[in-house]
């Protein structure tokens, strides 16, 4: 089923539903200025975190378009880039999106536009794939029959470009026969359950009831609803979930009943920069807000008020962050899960050398395949090929090439290569040794993310990055399982960035790419 953009591109100008106008009247907007969809984002004519990212991109391209090339355009886009940035500091989609399509200002409007024009296409692909494996989730913990789903705020086509995330999954779900009812809760204050989810879920004829909010609790508490699902304007690398306000209060009750609560999100909700919730920003709305009901006042004159319009639900309350991707593992679970698999091993493969042993890592089931997806998340969009370095890198190189369907490289050691190759030669803490690929396997148009197991010293990473810039393509960062921090192998490659899944100040063990 194909479902109708509530944001789009039409001659020129950005075209908006308006969503101050629902459910009385669907009013469309066309915004031909950065000062009106300014103004849109601050009063929620559009609104939900991967719309703002959406609605950010397309504003720097209205911008490009009139202040057209060269240096002094290019300072007006930008000025006009951080303030659609600043519209609304909690959703980080946003200034995601509105710097996703500034990198492109230098190649001119046309470039701009097409960034994104690309974000706005993939939108839909990527909150079903969202949708689709929180539903599966679901199914896998509760079994496949119709549930009851508590939902809060707006997170379908209104909130995305157009299936949504928490209430995609709902329709995933109803496609399948397997909804049989969402309570959604009003939304105080400015009902965006009560107006703009229920409006959604009416219109595809899913079965829905609106509560209050302070009724969910109590709902959940008498057995009354099967799953929890909600959004999230940011995710802090631990999984801390920025949401509207109410969310935390919702998961409390959950965690208390025993109900499963899921976040459902796709990658680009993530800031990995944010090691947890406590620096997320949490905008705070206007006091009109809460001070007027339909128009009329509704507390006494000079009354003070605090109208948070987020709060942030710590991850030990959410059981699963589910993405494009999959289940979202944090980093500090994945890497607690690494290290429950991996053990070190002294004076091996020579003496005085501490070898790091992941094959444990690659026996725990669906561990290979978390730590795929956490180094996707890292790397985001910026490769389009992988290079994995022989032996212990295929493993992980391989599960991320297959995650993003795109070209692997394998890196051996001289004499298993056929054909001609390119080579390079390192040094390890123990030996010396050479990797080589196939001359014709990268070239300009690719940008490549290096794959290995272990950064120790740094020497078989270097070595890789001569291969990629010899064969003319550009390095778009490394990803290893373990970084042994004390032989200060990050350092030695910087600026290159290297992310790694888990850090140890363990003795040392060898090299990466063990033999």
């Amino acid at each position: 089923m194909h479902v109708s953009r509530s944001i789009d591109w039409h001659n020129g100008h950005i075209r908006l539903l308006d969503q101050r106008a629902l459910p009385y009247a669907e009013r469309q907007l066309t915004i031909s200025t950065v000062d009106e969809l300014v103004d849109a984002i601050n009063t929620l004519a559009v609104r939900g975190a991967p719309a703002l990212g959406i609605a950010g991109a397309l504003g720097v391209a209205l911008s490009a378009a009139r202040h057209g090339g060269g240096s002094l355009g290019e300072r007006a886009v930008r000025a006009d880039a951080e303030r659609l940035a600043r519209a609304r500091p909690t959703a980080v989609n946003l200034s995601a999106g509105v710097h996703r399509a500034l990198a492109a200002v230098g190649r001119g409007p046309d470039a701009v536009l097409a960034t994104a024009l690309a974000m706005l296409a993939e939108d839909e692909r990527i909150n079903r794939s969202a949708a689709r494996n929180a539903a599966d989730w679901l199914l896998d913990r509760l079994g496949r029959r119709p549930l009851r789903i508590l939902t809060h705020c707006n997170t379908g086509k209104l909130a995305t470009g157009a299936w949504g995330t928490a209430l995609g999954t709902v329709r995933d779900l109803h496609a399948r026969g397997l909804v049989a009812e969402v309570l959604a809760t009003e939304t105080r204050p400015l009902l965006q359950g009560a107006r703009l989810t229920v409006w959604e879920l009416q219109r595809e004829s899913i079965p829905v009831r609106l509560c209050p909010d302070s009724a969910a609790a109590s709902a959940l508490a008498s057995g009354r609803v099967d799953c929890v699902l909600v959004g999230a304007d940011r995710i802090a690398a631990n999984g801390d979930t920025a949401n509207k306000i109410g969310t935390y209060p919702l998961a409390l009750a959950a965690a208390r009943h025993r109900v499963p609560f899921l976040v459902v999100a796709p990658t680009s909700t993530v800031d990995d920069s944010l090691p947890d919730g406590s620096t997320i920003r949490i905008e705070e709305r206007p006091a009109e807000e809460v001070l007027t009901f339909a128009g009329q006042r509704s507390a006494p004159p000079d009354t003070a008020v605090y109208n948070p319009a987020f709060d942030v639900t710590p991850h030990d309350l959410i059981d699963a962050v589910v993405t494009e991707h999959g289940v979202y593992d944090t980093g500090d679970a994945l890497a607690r899960r690494m290290a429950d698999a991996s053990r070190l091993v002294p004076d091996f493969p020579a003496p005085g050398v501490g070898f790091q042993d992941l094959a444990g890592v690659y026996r725990a089931p669906g561990l290979l395949r978390a730590a795929a997806r956490s180094a996707i998340r890292r790397a985001g969009t910026a490769f389009n090929a992988v290079l994995g370095i022989e032996a212990r890198g295929f493993p992980l190189a391989a599960a991320v090439a297959a995650e993003t369907s795109v070209p692997l490289v394998l890196a051996r050691k001289p004499g298993k290569t056929p054909g001609k190759v390119l080579s390079a030669s390192y040094t390890s803490e123990y030996s010396a040794d050479t990797l080589e690929i196939p001359a014709d396997a990268l070239g300009p148009e690719h940008a490549v993310l290096i794959v290995d197991d272990v950064l120790a010293t740094g020497g078989t990473l270097t070595a890789a990055r001569s291969l990629v810039e010899a064969a003319g393509a550009a390095v778009a960062g490394c990803a290893v399982l373990t970084e042994i921090t004390p032989l200060k192998g990050a350092e030695r490659l910087a600026p290159l960035r290297v992310d790694a899944l888990r850090r140890v100040p363990a003795p040392a063990p060898p090299d990466e790419g063990t033999p």
